[in-house]
């Protein structure tokens, strides 16, 4: 009967610790001290994925620019293209661009120099023309372009031609942990989306935080059931893989009340959409409200908004996706200013790759390369990170066949790698220049003058 009991239990409590084995699977940060940080002052990135392969088309609109204009975009664009009536309008320098009708915050954000557009981002090797990619030397592209789960891999571990048991956000960690997180009483990555490798390092990994702060264990809410399932933990069977599981577990359930004794004095008081990626960064955004009380100087933090696959009726599915998002980055960086840390973010959008500029036969686009991302924070010229009101790196012709399709369908071919993408933060976040090669690879294929320039 006891082992019945314990077991019946313990499947409880594993159905359960989502919270808490997540954040037990931290290894050494478990038995580090608390409260002080000793690398300078906090930052933060956040890692907002728009999962299924966004399709920035209709993100990021040319209305009137030097190579081309609304025209062309709604030429390739046929019975997909946004009014240009209803775009709010943004600039780049003298050229004229109109973000999607239902993102007027991030045009807000733009225009105030507090966001800036990255084009056309995408896995690269090195740089490639159409020529290139037309040649199918798979030695210079990317393995296993337009595959979600290859591209999804490649986009988080920012490693283009190989398999990785790391992802970029993880080594950055790793690599500043003795200078930035000695003395974490938390791990300094926290994932509120279902992150995977993108998180994980080889000594760094993601504390899983539902929506709201991490919870205990269903059926072990009160102190008395706690110190059973505690009790039932320290029981030594003998077993080392049951003992290691139960030093995980231990380590989760530490995690999980230290965090939640500190947001039990958190507050913020900016009003976020009621929608689950604005849930997601409101706990971001108390997160860092108790940074000093998890002694953490460097936290990377991922969300995730899926639904991006739109192969068929995209227009009414990306557009409320499109709008949750701005409205959502719109209140977080608000919440930014109220806890203190808008000076000290950096916010960013990541999607495994873009899609056609050309329809398909279903009101949908179809997987594609290149695609636009967004950058959040405070002004370099108000003291914060973001050089923005500007668009990075080389915005596409739209032309279907043109010199930057790889095909005829409006296939962009990226001009920025994720590689470059990624590093620039990974510097402006701490990393050496000596050890941001070391940390990506590939990045040393595009010269000296690989950084973009949009952050620092």
């Amino acid at each position: 009967m006891l082992n019945r009991t314990r077991r019946d239990f313990m499947k409880v409590a594993l159905r359960s610790m989502g919270a808490a084995g997540a954040l037990g699977a931290l290894g050494k940060f478990g038995e580090m001290s608390a409260l002080a940080n000793s690398g300078g002052p906090y930052q933060a990135l956040v890692c907002i994925t728009l999962a299924g392969g966004n399709d920035s088309n209709n993100m990021v609109i040319p209305i009137t620019t030097a190579q081309q204009n609304y025209s062309l975009y709604q030429q390739g664009r046929q019975s997909l293209a946004q009014p240009q009536n209803l775009l709010p309008q943004i600039q780049n320098g003298s050229d004229i661009y109109g973000l999607h009708p239902l993102m007027p915050e991030i045009a807000a954000l733009y225009n105030n120099g507090n966001a800036a557009v990255v084009a056309n981002v995408g896995m690269l090797v090195q740089p490639t023309t159409k020529a290139i990619f037309q040649s199918n030397n798979q030695a210079l592209l990317p393995s296993q372009l337009f595959s979600h789960s290859d591209q999804t891999s490649q986009w988080q571990s920012a490693i283009p031609n190989g398999t990785s048991s790391t992802g970029w956000g993880g080594r950055v960690e790793d690599n500043l942990l003795a200078q930035y997180n000695s003395a974490a009483a938390f791990s300094p990555i926290t994932s509120t989306g279902g992150c995977g490798l993108f998180c994980t390092g080889a000594q760094t990994f993601a504390a899983t935080v539902p929506v709201g702060g991490a919870s205990l264990l269903d059926g072990a809410t009160t102190p008395s059931r706690l110190a059973a399932v505690n009790q039932l933990m320290a029981f030594d069977n003998g077993l080392r893989l049951v003992q290691a599981a139960n030093a995980t577990f231990n380590r989760g359930v530490g995690f999980s009340t230290t965090l939640n004794n500190a947001l039990a004095t958190a507050k913020v008081n900016t009003v976020f959409p009621n929608t689950l990626i604005a849930a997601q960064l409101q706990t971001v955004a108390k997160i860092m409200s108790i940074r000093a009380a998890l002694g953490i100087g460097r936290q990377i933090f991922f969300c995730q908004l899926g639904g991006f696959d739109t192969h068929g009726a995209q227009l009414g599915t990306q557009d409320p996706l499109l709008q949750q998002l701005s409205q959502a980055v719109g209140a977080f960086y608000t919440a930014l200013q109220e806890v203190g840390t808008d000076q000290n973010t950096v916010t960013f959008t990541a999607s495994e790759f873009g899609r056609t500029l050309q329809p398909n036969g279903n009101a949908g686009t179809d997987h594609a390369w290149g695609s636009h991302h967004f950058v959040f924070g405070t002004s370099q010229s108000a003291g914060g990170p973001v050089a923005g009101g500007k668009i990075y790196g080389q915005f596409p012709s739209l032309a279907l066949g043109g010199p930057d399709d790889a095909n005829t369908r409006g296939t962009m071919v990226p001009t920025t790698s994720v590689e470059q993408y990624a590093a620039a933060m990974a510097e402006w976040f701490g990393v050496s220049a000596a050890n941001v090669n070391a940390l990506f690879p590939c990045l040393a294929n595009f010269g000296s003058s690989w950084n973009p320039g949009f952050v620092g």
